[in-house]
């Protein structure tokens, strides 16, 4: 911890390094809990002097990097001009006797409330601090950054650090000592944005709430489902304990089908956007709020769906390994030495298997394709038009190559009576309806009069205006430089 991280030099918001200045700026810092000692180390590493204010400096130096001074707080507050509060709100109040000496100085407050204390208090931490030193030009900051990310540098975390503060000069030189510590500053406005940004932290996976649920209902349903069709009905009609089933040959029949169900819905919103699109007439209208958020949530879903496919891929590669198959393997061989059969070959079941095998590898290969393209450090190497291919073509593709080897696990099984238990329809034909509907729908798109309307439309002609609208003599062209 002694050493610091980056030596003589600053970090720059891109990640190079840029010369450290000839006067060594000097920094404060009041506390002495985990995330000071953090910020001290960060801080020492980046080039600042760093003095920390403690009320028993003594105890706590050993804790510190060497380079940094620890003091009585009195003494810390005295030269610096920049003052980190690294102490919990109930500590503001023992402040208040520095008042005189903190007057002029910029505050930077990096608390954090918990989630009650959130909901509990009308005025944020940092709000809160402004109000007790109103002489102070207050800064909120770094409230997002764990200690470990300050330990380790912004590659191993959130690069990202919101600040918000009503004074402009005290708002720039946080954000240049942000740049130079290695993160990325994102200036949030005013003081009053202190409360969102405190909450920031609190948050837990606000983006996934729904996709999670939405894939936790259809396991439920599809599960519940299969366990009507091939646990409950053998049991009923003939007897049959089939509840061994459960654990694996269940849940492997259901993985599928959420991961199947879960990619349509992830193209399933485009396709109703272009046909409200259509029907409307132009592209300067909002999309009603549950398109709007469903688009919005597509990454989500479509990771979500990448999630069961390989999981069904490991489950399926269980199934031989599980004791019972290998009873119904010994049984079988009983059975064609009873019956006196030397050879078993069915030609058709041999090419349907081999074709659905093969299917599902090249789906799961181009579902994971997605997967990784979806990664921020993927997807910012890649131009505009680059990611959408590979999120709009090849993950269309991928739904095709989904829904063909569906198709080739059913095969006849849809039109055959037995496979009609407690007359349920076998669960592949209705995880089909969605997929085969956006299929459908994207040939339709294709016709040559749809598609010409639709790319007069995202290039801003509408319906009802009055500017005329002349497409580029090269179509094609004109279809691959257009996008909602």
């Amino acid at each position: 911890m002694d050493k610091p991280l980056i030596s003589h030099h600053l970090v720059d918001s891109d990640g190079s390094l840029a010369e450290a200045p000839s006067e060594v700026p000097k920094v404060g810092i009041l506390g002495s809990g985990d995330f000071a000692r953090s910020l001290a180390t960060r801080l020492v590493g980046s080039g600042f002097s760093v003095v920390v204010g403690s009320r028993n400096p003594k105890r706590m130096a050993g804790l510190f990097p060497s380079a940094a001074r620890v003091t009585l707080q009195e003494e810390a507050v005295g030269s610096p001009e920049v003052i980190f509060v690294a102490m919990f709100r109930e500590h503001y109040s023992t402040l208040c006797g520095l008042s005189d000496q903190l007057a002029g100085k910029i505050l930077v407050d990096v608390s954090n409330p918990t989630e009650r204390e959130h909901l509990q208090h009308h005025q944020s931490n940092a709000e809160y601090l402004a109000s007790l030193f109103p002489t102070c030009a207050v800064v909120k900051a770094f409230n997002v950054i764990s200690a470990w990310t300050l330990q380790s540098g912004p590659r191993d975390g959130n690069r990202q650090v919101p600040i918000c503060s009503d004074q402009p000069e005290a708002k720039r030189t946080v954000l240049e000592m942000v740049r130079a510590m290695g993160f990325t500053p994102v200036d949030m406005g005013s003081l009053a944005s202190a409360q969102e940004v405190e909450a920031m932290p609190l948050r837990l996976f606000p983006g996934w709430k729904v996709p999670a649920l939405l894939a936790l209902g259809l396991f439920i349903f599809f599960y519940a489902y299969n366990f009507v069709r091939d646990v409950l009905e053998p049991y009923v009609q003939e007897g049959k304990n089939k509840f061994y089933k459960l654990p694996v040959f269940v849940v492997n029949t259901t993985l599928p089908c959420v991961a199947y169900v879960l990619l349509s819905l992830v193209y399933l919103p485009g396709v109703l956007a272009a046909a409200l699109q259509l029907r409307r007439g132009t592209k300067y209208q909002r999309f009603p709020d549950w398109l709007d958020h469903w688009l919005q949530h597509r990454k989500q879903i479509g990771l979500l769906s990448f999630f069961c496919a390989p999981l069904h891929a490991l489950y399926s590669l269980c199934l031989p390994l599980r004791r019972s198959h290998r009873y119904d393997l010994v049984n079988l061989a009983v059975k064609q030495v009873l019956t006196n059969k030397s050879h078993l070959w069915n030609e058709e079941e041999v090419w349907r298997m081999e074709i659905y095998l093969s299917l599902g590898v090249l789906a799961l290969g181009m579902l994971s394709l997605l997967a990784v393209t979806s990664l921020p450090s993927i997807a910012n190497s890649l131009n505009w038009r680059e990611f959408s291919f590979v999120q709009s073509t090849l993950g269309f593709v991928a739904l095709v190559l989904s829904t063909l080897h569906t198709l080739t696990y059913g095969w006849t099984r849809a039109f055959e009576e037995s496979r009609y238990k407690f007359f349920l329809p076998p669960t592949f034909t209705l995880t089909l309806l969605v997929p085969c509907v956006i299929i459908l729908a994207k040939g339709l798109f294709l016709l040559p009069c749809i598609s010409r309307r639709l790319t007069k439309i995202r290039r801003g002609w509408e319906k009802d205006g009055f500017v005329r609208f002349t497409l580029p003599v090269d179509h094609a062209l004109a279809q691959k430089t257009s996008h909602v």
